[in-house]
């Protein structure tokens, strides 16, 4: 059987129940027993990849279908202990497609579509083998003869609209497909799609216009099923003692919940747990590219957000969503849409922000990129920058902060200390590399602007004031003042930098004192 009540579900589930840092998501189904032959049986969930969609349509097909018994796969997990439980185990039949699967030779869209057909009825005749001898041809046509219905489980659904061969004709061709199969029959039970992208609906006539959507933009009713919560990453910390909860908060934290809570990136997190180690285990870099691709030739404005994000001021917006056949990314708000939708942005009440460093790097990348002019100019200088602090030169500080502002780039002009802190953040972006920066640290009585802890022991520690229309002096005193060096005192060694603009003389100057923890 290749769709139709297989066991390729269960196995697969199974073997994510078996890994050491499965988080018990199985109360999903529940919820998703309550749509079951209701007029909202259609539901479309889209996450960006690794967020635990294909697991959790996994564990939907394991539960619901007839081809096996999986009593003993559920009996530890705590939708075993809901009345709804029994009632739905085991009793449908199920066609699960995961339709990123290609057909070995012949990657065009008719060998596509016509493998997944040629499949689905196989299957149905296996089961049914007396449809032939009837010439029924299709589902349709056996509920007319036996009154069976079924729940439609299909994973990756929008996968065709990123493949090379698919023309804008063979898309619209996919979704008349889905929509001659789901739409307004009554063999459905329940259909149940997952991918990246959003179906677009924003128009009375659109295909499939009878589903429910839930993106990270709009989700608040299944948004705790997909990512990793708090309590269930401090549990996972729980079976290890290599990383600690703050480790992992710090790389893989930074997504919302729709009531605020936190949220992580399952797949890193549960990367970082098997080997012992934080580092970078996004792989979503053919979006992340079309993205920057699409930023580097768009208006300023779509630059300031990003160069305000990266230096950590988070830019207030209202998305309005982005769907699977509008892709063209034309204006700002399509550009941070998609971002948000591929996962790259986290959105919450109004707020995008860079989620976390995982992602950071990634923007640095693309602050990095040849054709983004003068901010590539800048990274590339900011090396030389940190140098100069490190060895406490502040004249050469000053001058190249000078440098950075005579290149008067349009949307980095100096307003407000926003404004200033952007420009610092460009400039010592290279202090990432061997530096976890914190912009506005609590440290001790209130909150000082920049804190440069050293990945590495023995580092030198940095911090860093700004004053816009005061005195480098001052910055340097209200780091004393304030008691901020206490946040670092493990350190043996300690910079001060207070970096202050004349907005009349429109002159920078830089003070350097050093300090031992």
């Amino acid at each position: 059987m290749y769709y139709l009540n297989t066991d390729t579900q269960a196995i697969l589930f199974q073997e994510a129940v078996s890994g050491p840092y499965y988080a018990d998501k199985s109360l999903f189904i529940k919820k998703i027993n309550s749509f079951i032959r209701t007029d909202a049986k259609y539901i479309c969930i889209t996450r960006p990849r690794r967020f635990g969609k294909t697991v959790n349509a996994n564990m939907l097909g394991a539960y619901y279908t007839k081809g096996r018994d999986s009593r003993s796969l559920f009996d530890g997990l705590k939708i075993s202990g809901a009345p709804s439980c029994e009632k739905h185990l085991n009793k449908h039949n199920v066609v699960h497609i995961d339709f990123s699967t290609l057909p070995d030779l012949s990657p065009d869209f008719d060998t596509y579509l016509y493998n997944i057909l040629q499949k689905l009825r196989m299957d149905l005749l296996k089961t049914y083998s007396w449809l032939e001898e009837k010439e029924c041809l299709g589902i349709s046509d056996l509920f007319l003869e036996t009154g069976d219905s079924f729940i439609f489980i299909f994973d990756e659904w929008d996968s065709i609209f990123s493949q090379p061969f698919a023309t804008e004709k063979d898309k619209n061709t996919f979704l008349l497909f889905l929509k001659n199969l789901l739409k307004d029959k009554p063999y459905v039970e329940l259909a149940y799609m997952t991918g990246v992208l959003p179906i677009k609906k924003y128009s009375s006539d659109s295909e499939l216009n009878m589903f429910d959507e839930y993106s990270f933009i709009n989700d608040n009713q299944f948004d705790i099923f997909f990512g990793l919560l708090e309590n269930e990453v401090k549990e996972l910390c729980s079976r290890q003692t290599c990383l600690s909860y703050e480790e992992l908060a710090q790389w893989y934290d930074g997504y919302r919940t729709s009531s605020g809570g936190h949220l992580f990136n399952p797949r890193s997190v549960n990367r970082a747990l098997a080997r012992g180690i934080c580092l970078n285990y996004w792989t979503e870099t053919g979006p992340m590219d079309e993205i920057a691709d699409c930023v580097e030739h768009n208006v300023d404005q779509v630059k300031e957000d990003i160069v305000k994000m990266v230096s950590g001021i988070p830019v207030e917006t209202e998305l309005n969503g982005y769907s699977a056949v509008e892709q063209q990314l034309e204006n700002r708000n399509e550009i941070l849409s998609a971002m948000t939708i591929y996962g790259f942005l986290s959105y919450y009440n109004g707020q995008l922000q860079i989620p976390n460093c995982e992602l950071m790097e990634k923007f640095q990348n693309v602050l990095s990129r040849d054709s983004m002019g003068e901010l590539k100019e800048i990274v590339e200088t900011s090396r030389q920058i940190l140098e100069a602090t490190l060895a406490a030169d502040a004249s050469k500080v000053a001058e190249m902060l000078e440098t950075v502002h005579d290149r008067e780039i349009p949307f980095l002009q100096y307003s407000d200390e926003n404004s200033l802190s952007c420009v610092i953040t460009l400039c010592y972006l290279y202090a990432r590399k061997d530096y976890r920066i914190e912009r506005e640290a609590k440290s001790g009585k209130v909150f000082c602007d920049y804190l440069f802890y050293p990945k590495k022991s023995g580092g030198t520690a940095l911090i860093l004031e700004l004053k816009a229309g005061a005195s480098a002096a001052s910055a340097i005193k209200q780091i004393r003042d304030k008691n901020y060096i206490q946040k670092v005192r493990s350190c043996s060694k300690i910079l001060l930098i207070g970096i202050s603009y004349d907005r009349e003389k429109k002159k920078h100057e830089c003070r350097i004192e050093s300090c031992h923890g």
